[in-house]
């Protein structure tokens, strides 16, 4: 088995920040009330808290949804989605290493910020975890808009570097027909 770069301690510090600034502004956006947003049931994990099939290479995260329910409740109807924010540690360091102008916190922010929204469209029923590929390509579109749109106005260093990074998918939709399709939300 590969052993795969992990965030060290000063990185994982960075990560709890971001997250935590990704839910506060996602939250802001779409203007959930504290009570509401701790009804969505997810959780941010690394590298070093997935199990062998949630780790990908690739993608910089992926979604995986569970079926949860109370242990006190055993009626189906109390089952509910528990989503799984799988951050790939590997990934998101070789992209940092390889673009010295990237920065940890940024680009983590943005990516939280775009899982969470992904789980807010889930949740509100905008969009089907189960859709075909091309449906998951034109969601992949309207999230990365909604994300530069959440983060734009942040006076965050390295901020400007992530958006350049992504800007392919602020493109219109037909040019994203050229990019290797995508077969994990990411």
């Amino acid at each position: 088995m590969m052993k795969r770069q992990q965030f060290e301690p000063d990185d994982i510090k960075a990560v709890n920040n971001a997250v935590a600034m990704a839910e506060e502004v996602v939250s802001n956006f779409y203007k959930m009330s504290e009570g509401q947003w701790l009804s969505r049931r997810y959780d941010v994990k690394t590298l070093v808290d997935l199990s062998p099939d949630e780790i990908v290479d690739g993608p910089f995260a992926q979604i995986i949804r569970y079926e949860g329910q109370l242990k006190e409740l055993s009626l189906g109807s109390s089952a509910y989605d528990f989503y799984k924010i799988c951050l790939q540690d590997h990934s998101i360091l070789c992209v940092l290493k390889d673009s010295p102008a990237m920065k940890l916190f940024p680009f983590i922010l943005y990516i939280v910020t775009h899982e969470l929204i992904h789980i807010v469209r889930f949740s509100k029923f905008l969009q089907n975890f189960e859709a075909s590929s091309e449906e998951k390509m034109a969601e992949e579109k309207r999230v990365h808009e909604n994300t530069h749109e959440i983060l734009r106005n942040l006076q965050i260093s390295g901020l400007p570097e992530v958006f350049k990074f992504y800007h392919l998918w602020r493109k219109p939709f037909d040019g994203l027909r050229d990019l290797e399709p995508i077969t994990e939300i990411t």
